[in-house]
C-alpha cells in the first residue's frame, strides 16, 4: 500500500441552474445594490421581478406602517397614490392603495385598453390591507384608475383617493402627475407670512367661488376661466379692493359643479376644471407676491356616493362608518368618514397636511363642523345612538380635529385653522391643552344671525331690536372670531344683500353700507362673499357670473368704493385689528340711545392717538348736536362717513370740526357733538 495519501473521491458537479434562476438571483442582488445606492433600506424592496408588467416594490417602513395603523401616518401622500420614480435605473410609476378586504387590486387605463387584472398589485403580506407595485415605463400624464375585487366578488372600478390630479368631469379616472417641479417665487412671503397670518393681523377675507367669479361666457357653465386667467384677473382685484386674505370654496376635486365643491373626490388633488396643479400653484404664488394669504375650504365632514370614489371603496365600508346612524348624513346625502378608524383619520390628516405643505397654503376653513361634533346632529330620537359616555359627541370626530390641528401649528408656522361651527360647543378656538379643540378661528354665526336681525327690521323698530344687535359682544371673547357674510348668506330664496335691507333703493343702500362699516370696525376676522361688495342684485348661481354690468351705476360703484375704504382702514389703522380678541381693547361708549337708534363703541389702539370711535345713527332722521362722551383724547377727526356723497350718500352732513368739551379733567372725559347724518356710520380718529 503507498504511503501517498489517497485522493479524496471528485465532488459531484451540481446541475446548472435554469437560466431564469440565475437572473432572477442576479436581480435580487442588483436590486440590493441600486437600493442602497438610493439610501433606502433594503427591506423595503421585497422582490423585483421583471418578467412580470407589475414588479414587487414597496417604499413603506414598517414606521410608517406603524404610524398608518396609529392614525398618525400624516404624509400618507408620499407613500400612497402613484409616485414617478427609478427602479433599477428603469423608470415609471409606483402604485400603492389601501383596500383591505380587496382579493384583488390591479392598475388599468387607456396605456393597456382598460383591461382588468392585467397590472396586478401585490398585497403586503402583513396584513395592512395595502396593494402595491411598480409599474416600469409608465408616464406622466395617464388616466388610470384601480379595478378591485372585494368583499363577497363585488367589483369596482375606483379613482385613486390619494391621486394628485384628475380627469375633468364627467370623466372620472386619476391621472399619474407630479408636482415637486414648480419653482416657487414666495420665499420672502413664506419667511414673513406669521405676521400677515396671526391673530393680530387684519383679516380681511374675500371669499370666492373660482367658476363664477368671472367666465368667458356668463351663460355658458362649461366656460371656465383658467387658473393663470384667474391669477391675473382676481388677484389684483382683491389686492386693489384692500381684502388681505383669498377663501377659495372647495378647489379639491369633484364630480358635481351643483355641490359647489363640498360633495368631493379628490382630497389631494386640485380641480381640473381650471387647469394643473402647477397652474393652480401659479395662482397661489401670484397672491402671495401681492401680499394677499390663502386660505382653502376643506370638507372633512362628509363625502358623495359616487362610485368612483370613496363610497364602499373595497366592497365594504373602508371610509365611511357601517353604522349609518353615524355613517350616512340626512342632510346632503353623503357618506360620513368612520373617525375610528386610524387609516381613515391617516388619510384626512394627510390631506389637510397636504395643502401646507406641497400648496403654501395659509390657512383651512374647516367646513360643518358641527355636524362632525354631534351624533344627533339633524337626527331625531332614535336615529342615533349615545356614546360610551351617554352625551351626544362623537368622541374620535372630537379626538381627530383635535390631532389634526395640533399637527397644523407643529408642522407649520404664520398658519391658521377656521372652524365653520354653528353651536355653542365651548374652546372651538381653545388650544388642546386647555381642553379646547385647538381652531385658530371659528365662524361667528350669531353674529351674522342677530345683525342680519335687526337690519332687516324697518328702522321705526329697531329700538326694540337694540339688543340683538350688541348681544354679539356679551360672547365675542369666548372665542376668536370671524364675522361671516358668506356664499350661505345669498343662496336658496334668501335674497342677495341688498335686498335683505328694508326701505326704498337710497336706503336699501344706506342701510348696506352701515352693515359693512358696522362689520369692518367690529372687532374679529371678517369675510365677505364675492359680488357682496358691490350689492349684486342676484343671488348667487354657481351656473353664470357675478352680475358685473352693475358697476356702470353710481349705487353699486360707489358701494364698492365705500368697501374698499372700509377695507383698507380695516387694514391700516392697528387699533382695528391689534388686541381684536382681548376685552379691555373694546369699548362700549354710548348704548343709552335707544328709541333713536344712535349707539357708539371705541377701539382702542396702544396709544390715544389711535383710538377708532364708530358711532352709528340707524334711523333715516339727521340727529344734529348729539352728545357723546369719550375718555383720552379731545380732538378728534372724522376719517369716513357712510353718507359721503362718494358713497352715494346724501354728502349732507359731516363733522368738518368735532366740537368737543372737556367735562372730567381727573378722567380726562370729553363731550363730543356729533352730527349724524341718515342710516350711516361715522368713524373719527
Amino acid at each position: 500500500m503507498s504511503d501517498k495519501k489517497m485522493k479524496p473521491a471528485a465532488k459531484k458537479a451540481p446541475k446548472k441552474a435554469p437560466a431564469s434562476a440565475r437572473k432572477s438571483h442576479a436581480r435580487k442582488h442588483v436590486a440590493k445594490a441600486q437600493v442602497k445606492a438610493t439610501h433606502l433600506p433594503y427591506e423595503e424592496i421585497h422582490f423585483v421581478d421583471t418578467t412580470k408588467p407589475v414588479w414587487n416594490y414597496s417604499r413603506f417602513t414598517p414606521e410608517d406602517l406603524q404610524n398608518l395603523h396609529e392614525g398618525t401616518l400624516y404624509r400618507g401622500y408620499e407613500l400612497f397614490g402613484s409616485h414617478s420614480m427609478e427602479v433599477l435605473k428603469t423608470p415609471g410609476y409606483y402604485f400603492a392603495v389601501w383596500a383591505p378586504n380587496a382579493s384583488s387590486v390591479s392598475v388599468k387605463g387607456n396605456f393597456n385598453d382598460w383591461k382588468n387584472h392585467e397590472y396586478e398589485l401585490y398585497p403586503r403580506l402583513d396584513h395592512s390591507g395595502i396593494w402595491e407595485g411598480f409599474i416600469p415605463h409608465f408616464a406622466k400624464g395617464e388616466v388610470y384608475k384601480y379595478h378591485i375585487v372585494g368583499f363577497q366578488g363585488v367589483q369596482l372600478d375606483k379613482g385613486d383617493p390619494y391621486a394628485l390630479f384628475w380627469e375633468k368631469r364627467p370623466n372620472t379616472a386619476s391621472i399619474s402627475w407630479g408636482i415637486d417641479d414648480y419653482a416657487w417665487n414666495d420665499a420672502h412671503w413664506m419667511k414673513h407670512r406669521e405676521k400677515h397670518n396671526n391673530l393680530d393681523a387684519p383679516w380681511n377675507v374675500y371669499e370666492v367661488h373660482l367658476g363664477s367669479w368671472q367666465r368667458p361666457n356668463r351663460y355658458d357653465e362649461e366656460s371656465y376661466n383658467s387658473y393663470q386667467q384667474i391669477a391675473e384677473r382676481l388677484v389684483p382685484y382683491v389686492k386693489d379692493l384692500g381684502f388681505t386674505h383669498l377663501e377659495l370654496m372647495p378647489v379639491m376635486e369633484h364630480p358635481y359643479d351643483g355641490s359647489w365643491g363640498y360633495q368631493g373626490t379628490g382630497y389631494f388633488a386640485p380641480t381640473s376644471r381650471f387647469g394643473t396643479p402647477q397652474e393652480f400653484m401659479a395662482l397661489i404664488d401670484a397672491c402671495h407676491e401681492a401680499g394677499i394669504g390663502v386660505i382653502l375650504d376643506w370638507v372633512p365632514s362628509h363625502f358623495p356616493y359616487d362610485m368612483h370614489g370613496l363610497f364602499m371603496f373595497d366592497g365594504t365600508h373602508t371610509y365611511e362608518y357601517a353604522d349609518m346612524r353615524k355613517g350616512y348624513h340626512p342632510d346632503w346625502n353623503s357618506y360620513i368618514f368612520n373617525y375610528k378608524r386610524a387609516e381613515v383619520r391617516s388619510f384626512l390628516i394627510s390631506s389637510a397636511r397636504f395643502w401646507f405643505d406641497k400648496y403654501h397654503i395659509d390657512g383651512i376653513r374647516v367646513d360643518a363642523v358641527s355636524s362632525m361634533l354631534k351624533l344627533n346632529y339633524s337626527r331625531n330620537e332614535g336615529q342615533w345612538e349615545p356614546n360610551e359616555m351617554g352625551g351626544d359627541g362623537n368622541l374620535e370626530a372630537i379626538q381627530f380635529i383635535k390631532d389634526m390641528n395640533e399637527m397644523v401649528f407643529r408642522d407649520f408656522t404664520g398658519v391658521q385653522t377656521i372652524a365653520e361651527e354653528a353651536t355653542d360647543w365651548p374652546g372651538v378656538s381653545k388650544p388642546t391643552y386647555a381642553d379646547g379643540l385647538g381652531f385658530g378661528m371659528k365662524w361667528m354665526m350669531g353674529w351674522m344671525h342677530d345683525t342680519l336681525k335687526y337690519f332687516k327690521k324697518d328702522p321705526i323698530f329697531r329700538q326694540f331690536q337694540q339688543d340683538s344687535f350688541s348681544f354679539s359682544m356679551m360672547y365675542y371673547y369666548d372665542e376668536n372670531f370671524m364675522l361671516p357674510l358668506s356664499h350661505d348668506e345669498v343662496v336658496h330664496g334668501k335674497s342677495p344683500m341688498i335686498y335683505k335691507m328694508p326701505g326704498d333703493e337710497w336706503q336699501k343702500f344706506a342701510n348696506l353700507r352701515a352693515l359693512y362699516a358696522y362689520m369692518f370696525m367690529h372687532p374679529g376676522g371678517k369675510l365677505l362673499f364675492m359680488g357682496n361688495e358691490f350689492g349684486s342684485t342676484a343671488e348667487w348661481n354657481h351656473k353664470s357670473e357675478l352680475p358685473w354690468e352693475l358697476l356702470q351705476y353710481d349705487p353699486h360703484s360707489k358701494l364698492r368704493d365705500c368697501v374698499r375704504d372700509l377695507l383698507h382702514l380695516a387694514k391700516d389703522e392697528p387699533a382695528l385689528h391689534k388686541h381684536q380678541f382681548e376685552p379691555s381693547w373694546f369699548e362700549w361708549v354710548e348704548m343709552n340711545r335707544r328709541a333713536e337708534c344712535v349707539m357708539a363703541f371705541k377701539r382702542k389702539g396702544e396709544k390715544a392717538s389711535q383710538d377708532i370711535l364708530v358711532v352709528l345713527n340707524m334711523t333715516p332722521v339727521v340727529r344734529n348736536d348729539v352728545p357723546i362722551y369719550v375718555n383720552g383724547k379731545g380732538k378728534w377727526k372724522e376719517i369716513l362717513n357712510t353718507d359721503d356723497e362718494k358713497y352715494w350718500g346724501t354728502g349732507d352732513t359731516h363733522n368738518h370740526e368735532v366740537r368737543s368739551k372737556l367735562i372730567d379733567k381727573h378722567d380726562k372725559r370729553y363731550e363730543l357733538l356729533l352730527n349724524l347724518p341718515p342710516l350711516s356710520v361715522i368713524i373719527l380718529k
